[in-house]
């Protein structure tokens, strides 16, 4: 079930290791894991639980702990990220509920990588890993931040990393990172130790009832990035995950090795909508201004980069001056900057010259090699299928060409988790393959508890329907594909043109001019997100970009019609000026398109409500999602 707020409790598969050893036994452990923990599992994660659960239901066993609740594959709130077990029981001294966080690891080696203790390479993986017991240390503080039950309550909550194939001897150098209450780690040959450990924090009794408590807990909603104050920035990296965290360490690591031999290198940190790239950014801009680096914030686009300043420039002046634009980059040397954090890297354009640059400052000099020149340490976050216009050229390949030319390494970080759209990496698939950006094509939506998929069967519904979601913490957008003409002024008594029309329902655009007006007018074009007041506009790709809001409702504009059971796009349908340049060929327009609903349709938090103009498309999605009522 949801909880107000549109999140939904803890999930897990709730056992004992006597049950989890009798699954095993009778081969159904992984079909009990997906039956009751909501999670299918890739492969890989089918064939660690069946290796490494009973390894843990045996320890626990011996241990004497056969009544502690086994919470397996347990959710992380808003989130598509698991921990892999909560032992959760009564603590021997104080009587009080106790848990215990198990992150397993099957490695049998693993040294340091990076010249960094929170930073490991595994035979097991053979790539760079975050430290397991940091692994784990971010999982606890994740949930004592989000769940009701664990706020204010630093000692019912202890986590641990067990690597049960390995001997201490072939992990030594993972010990050299410090063991605290919420990350330590053991190996199989310190067996006994971690017998100890689980005694000295779990009693011999029921753990049903803490169990519950845990399950049943409210969940404290997650703060959208622009709501964060800087407070909760400067604290935001503690409660990065997997590699939320590993990029943050390789950051970190990168800037230390560049100031001690001079050692520039590139950082990429790809990930998809929703995957933590901008609170990774912030969290470092935080950090990296508090060890008194010399480090800028910066992005390709108007309406963040206003957004941002104005967010955290009331708070705090001085972070307002660190947050820029790339094309204010193009002047700054090597050794003026350390970092340079470029978010929203996929906007990276040709070059930084436009209509609006002096003469005299023209060059055609490619954007990337200005950024990449202008930290020791350049860091770029994107997501290759948000490129959404034809000057935008910021892919992986190209970061990686033009540092090549610069003969500087490149470290790259896959960002894998969700944590947009109720933390449902489903969804995310199910966009991909609706737009056709998937191989599959349009698929069922099957309802989980993470996140709604509706279809309209009018705009007066969708938008009766999101304004009914609206409270003063829960926020919705209507967003549509750029099919209608755009009147930028406004009309004679000073209201904006509604010249989105649909049948008998109209709406005007975001307001196009940058300036705030009264209280009563529109917000201006960068402000439209995040402001209440643009519920009554209908925002585009240009300013729904980058930004989240609780309820997202998605107009598909007559661009996008219905071939063989597939989405296609019609070019003339298309009012985008930015896009009907004959230089332009008919598949780069077609992926600019479907990138661009991509975008739009993962701005949700909560929740998403569909419309199509066109009635095939309506048909066919109408019968992909369940109908509003």
């Amino acid at each position: 079930m949801k909880q107000a707020g549109g999140l939904v409790k803890l999930r897990a598969f709730c056992t004992s290791a006597p049950e989890v050893l009798a699954l095993s036994r009778a081969a159904t452990l992984v079909a009990a894991i997906t039956d009751n923990s909501g999670k299918k599992g890739s492969p890989p994660e089918r064939r660690s639980w069946d290796a490494s659960l009973p390894v843990l239901a045996k320890v626990l066993i011996s241990a004497g702990l056969t009544e502690v609740a086994m919470l397996i594959e347990c959710s992380l709130p808003g989130s598509s990220q698991r921990v892999d077990a909560v032992l959760a029981g009564v603590h021997p001294k104080t009587g009080a509920d106790s848990y215990v966080l198990v992150e397993l690891k099957q490695w049998t080696h693993a040294e340091l990588g990076w010249n960094s203790p929170r930073i490991v390479w595994s035979l097991h993986t053979r790539g760079d890993q975050l430290h397991p017991a940091d692994q784990v240390r971010g999982y606890c503080r994740y949930l004592q931040r989000d769940v009701a039950v664990l706020h204010d309550h630093d000692e019912v909550l202890h986590g641990v990393a067990y690597l049960h194939n390995a001997e201490r001897e072939f992990v030594e150098p993972l010990f050299q990172l410090d063991p605290d209450q919420f990350g330590c780690l053991f190996t199989g040959d310190q067996r006994d130790e971690f017998i100890e450990y689980l005694r000295a924090r779990l009693a011999p009794t029921s753990g049903a009832e803490a169990a519950k408590r845990l399950l049943d807990s409210e969940i404290q909603r997650r703060t959208t990035l622009l709501k964060s104050t800087a407070a909760d920035l400067r604290a935001a990296g503690d409660s990065l995950v997997d590699n939320q965290r590993l990029a943050f360490e390789a950051v970190m690591n990168r800037i230390n090795l560049s100031r001690k031999g001079n050692h520039k290198s590139v950082v990429l940190v790809t990930g998809g909508p929703g995957s933590g790239k901008s609170i990774v950014a912030m969290s470092l801009l935080q950090r990296l201004r508090a060890d008194g680096r010399r480090v800028r914030y910066a992005t390709g686009s108007e309406a963040i980069t206003k957004t941002m300043r104005r967010t955290y420039g009331r708070q705090e002046r001085e972070l307002e001056k660190l947050i820029t634009y790339y094309k204010s980059l193009t002047t700054m040397q090597e050794e003026w900057l350390d970092v340079v954090i470029c978010d929203e890297a996929h906007r990276i354009r040709r070059t930084s010259t436009d209509r609006y640059t002096r003469s005299v400052l023209r060059t055609k000099r490619p954007q990337v090699d200005e950024l990449i020149e202008a930290a020791r340490v350049p860091v770029f976050l994107l997501d290759e299928n948000q490129v959404v216009r034809p000057d935008e050229v910021g892919t992986i390949d190209l970061i990686r060409d033009h540092a090549a030319r610069a003969g500087l390494p490149v470290f790259q970080i896959n960002l894998n988790g969700q944590f947009r759209c109720g933390g449902s990496a489903a969804f995310d698939e199910w966009v991909l393959n609706l737009l056709g950006l998937r191989a599959f094509g349009p698929m069922k939506w099957k309802d989980d508890d993470h996140f709604t998929v509706r279809v309209a069967s009018s705009p007066q519904q969708m938008e009766a329907f999101l304004r009914a979601q609206i409270t003063e913490t829960v926020s919705a957008r209507i967003t549509a594909g750029y099919c209608w003409d755009w009147t930028r002024e406004p009309d004679s008594d000073g209201e904006l043109v509604p010249d989105i029309k649909i049948g008998e329902w109209y709406k005007p655009w975001n307001k196009f001019a940058n300036r705030i007006g009264g209280p009563d007018d529109p917000p201006p074009s960068w402000l439209w997100a995040n402001d209440p007041r643009g519920f009554e506009q209908v925002g585009c790709i240009y300013t729904a970009q980058g930004f989240e809001y609780d309820w997202a409702g998605v107009i598909l504009g007559p661009e996008i019609i219905v071939e063989r059971n597939h989405l296609a796009v019609r070019r003339d349908a298309n009012k985008d000026n930015k896009l009907r340049s004959k230089t332009l060929f008919d598949e780069d327009f077609d992926i600019l398109i479907r990138n661009t609903y991509k975008v739009l349709l993962t701005r949700g938090m909560q929740g998403v409500v569909i419309y199509a103009v066109d009635p095939e498309t309506q048909e066919l999605i109408s019968g992909l999602a369940t109908s509003l009522e």
